[in-house]
């Protein structure tokens, strides 16, 4: 029997506010982007272009007349590519802009013929791509905005006093100011190794000579000069064959070549990161803070919805309101409580929860309820919270900032105020292609009955194993532990071995696992199978299944709970338009847990119990190893 909403006391209710029914929510669901326009496309097409434009541009050799040195214009550049990298998933409008900025330096360094070479044509192609898809995006943002101020037709209200007092950016602008201290700070260092080498050049002597020598492992020169030979370090060893004439500033026994006077990168790389994180934080901050005072600044329209926590990801899903059965969520973000004693209520949204999990970065909150709120996110779990009957203020679109008011539950007679702390984001993905064949995600989490509506039973066993995507992940993280072993192995015995001790276990149990995990479920439970060993775990000990961290969790009455991960990449499957294989398998054991009259009537043999891969995978990697030794 389904359980009720949690009403809202009609005081609460502002008078004249519409219902936002199912009609007018499929329309509003309907306004999503089209599939090409989703910015995980944008942002590989752009990364790759931008690596083939590292790899393939030609770079100036460093000579005497033009020597290497800080770069601050490049660096510059390279500091609004990053950010507009990271810009085409959080800030379209700031993306379009910088991708111009980045474009305009392009063809400003090289003329437009700069885009005669196929890698910078690439870039180009993948700007306007991007760009194409970020202002689609908007477009999209506006017709949904649209799309609900029609439903809530002349319905407006201000904010409860609570609300007006919520304030965001303030975590966001500290933040920022400490990344940004951290670049000036490498900005200081870098002019300092700069102004040192000018000081020791203009005391030191000038010496010409040529180079008879060239180690390119280890990047030196063997220079004779004035009838005395020097090895000099160089980063550009290929620039300086044997015979050519250099330039050396020489200072006692120390030397160093004119064309290569000081290297600062390490500085410079501190600049960059500490600008890209700081700028971005300054861009949440400032965007936050505005979207926060528009909330305030006028009466806004009102929606009388349904609402529901997040189970996993302590999300606020919004539901329409004659959807009492909480079968399709509309859209989502975070929020948390604000009260009229509150000077500030502060969320960092630099990383935005993503599908899973929170992120970790703090929230600053001066009520216990907040406290309790970011801790329940934070673990995860527990009951399945209620709908609730609410009141949203502010047109939903995406990438929208709105309140609620509802109450916490029925024993609670008070009501509470709450304001996202994230952006609005419609629960769908964005990019499905429209249709009756599009699937939807309903809620955070499907019931048991759900799926076993949608299950037969059978008299043979059941079997879940590894699908594609588990398999690539696994294929992935065996190149990459081929690939570390090599790596170690390389120099001979050293102490970079060490890393083998805590990474090879990890990555030979991920590897197996990814590879050929299995789940079996016969007559009397399941036969798990993981990296190194098949659990047998009968149904009556079971006391829950769940997808949880991209594996799958089979809890236990006594003992510790059967984990299997990974089994795929939950975020990739979704953004891709299908539903992540592990979950599927984890909601229909937990169907079977839950309805026994579904459970197979015949044991499972040994041919499908499956069987563990570690030890063949153990054996692999000592022959690759002694392989990688013979062949070095």
């Amino acid at each position: 029997m389904s359980r009720q909403p949690v009403p809202l006391p009609a005081e609460h209710i502002p008078p004249g506010t519409p219902e936002w029914r199912t009609a007018d929510v499929r329309r509003w669901l309907d306004a999503v982007p089209a599939r090409w326009a989703h910015p995980l496309f944008a942002f590989l097409a752009l990364a790759v272009s931008v690596a083939w434009e590292v790899a393939a541009a030609p770079v100036p050799a460093c000579t005497s007349a033009e020597p290497c040195g800080s770069d601050w214009t490049g660096l510059a550049v390279a500091v609004v590519l990053v950010l507009s990298l990271y810009w085409v998933w959080r800030q379209p409008r700031l993306a379009i802009g910088g991708l111009a900025v980045t474009v305009v330096a392009l063809a400003a360094e090289d003329g437009v013929f700069a885009f005669a070479r196929p890698s910078a044509l690439a870039y180009l192609l993948a700007a306007g791509f991007a760009v194409a898809g970020l202002v689609h995006r908007l477009a999209v943002a506006g017709r949904q905005r649209a799309l609900a101020l029609e439903a809530a037709g002349s319905a407006v209200q201000r904010l409860p006093d609570a609300a007006r007092t919520f304030r965001r950016g303030r975590l966001s602008f500290v933040l920022a100011a400490v990344f940004l201290a951290v670049a000036g700070f490498g900005v200081w260092q870098a002019l300092g190794v700069a102004d040192a080498y000018e000081q020791r050049a203009a005391e030191a002597a000038h010496l010409s000579g040529e180079v008879t020598a060239v180690d390119e492992d280890e990047g030196v020169l063997t220079v004779t000069a004035e009838g005395r030979t020097r090895r000099i370090e160089t980063a550009f060893p290929e620039d300086f064959p044997v015979g050519t004439r250099v330039d050396l500033v020489v200072d006692g026994d120390g030397a160093v070549l004119v064309a290569e006077p000081y290297d600062a990168f390490g500085w410079e790389l501190l600049v960059l990161g500490g600008s890209v994180a700081g700028l971005a934080f300054l861009a949440n901050g400032v965007t936050g803070h505005l979207a926060a005072r528009r909330l305030r600044r006028e009466p806004l329209p009102v929606l009388h919805v349904l609402v529901r926590e997040g189970e996993e990801d302590g999300r606020t899903y919004v539901f329409a309101a004659d959807d009492t059965e909480g079968r399709r969520s509309v859209l989502c973000f975070h929020s948390l409580y604000a009260s009229e004693d509150d000077e500030e209520e502060e969320f960092d949204e630099e990383e935005e929860f993503d599908e899973e999990e929170f992120d970790g970065n703090d929230a600053a909150s001066g009520d216990d309820a907040d406290l309790r709120k970011i801790a329940d996110i934070l673990r995860g779990g527990g009951p399945t919270p209620p709908l609730r009957e609410a009141v949203l203020y502010g047109a939903p679109y995406a990438g929208a900032e709105v309140a609620f008011v509802a109450r916490e539950d029925e024993d609670d007679p008070e009501v509470a105020v709450e304001c996202s702390v994230t952006a609005v984001k419609p629960t769908l993905p964005e990019w499905r292609g429209r249709g009756p064949q599009r699937r939807e995600r309903t809620s955070p989490r499907r019931s048991a009955d759900e799926i076993a509506a949608r299950m037969t039973p059978t008299a043979g066993p059941r079997v879940w194993r590894a699908h594609g995507f588990s398999r690539a992940i696994g294929l992935g993280l065996l190149l990459v532990q081929g690939g570390g072993v090599w790596a170690a192995l390389d120099d001979g015995p050293s102490w970079s071995w060490l890393w083998l001790v805590p990474a090879l276990p990890w990555l030979l149990t991920s590897v197996a696992t990814a590879l050929t995990w299995r789940i079996t479920a016969d007559r009397d439970g399941l036969w798990v199978t993981g990296a190194w060993r098949v659990r047998r775990v009968p149904w009556d000990v079971i006391t829950s299944v769940r997808h949880h961290e991209d594996g799958i969790r089979v809890g236990r009455a006594k003992d510790s709970s059967v984990d299997l991960s990974p089994t795929g990449w939950a975020w990739l499957e979704r953004r891709t338009g299908r539903e992540p294989g592990a979950e599927r398998v984890a909601d229909e054991v937990r169907a079977l847990l839950h309805r026994p009259d579904l459970r197979p009537d015949a044991e499972a043999g040994p041919g499908q119990q499956g069987m563990p891969v570690g030890p063949p995978l153990v054996a692999l990697t000592v022959l690759w190893g002694a392989a990688v030794l013979l062949l070095l």
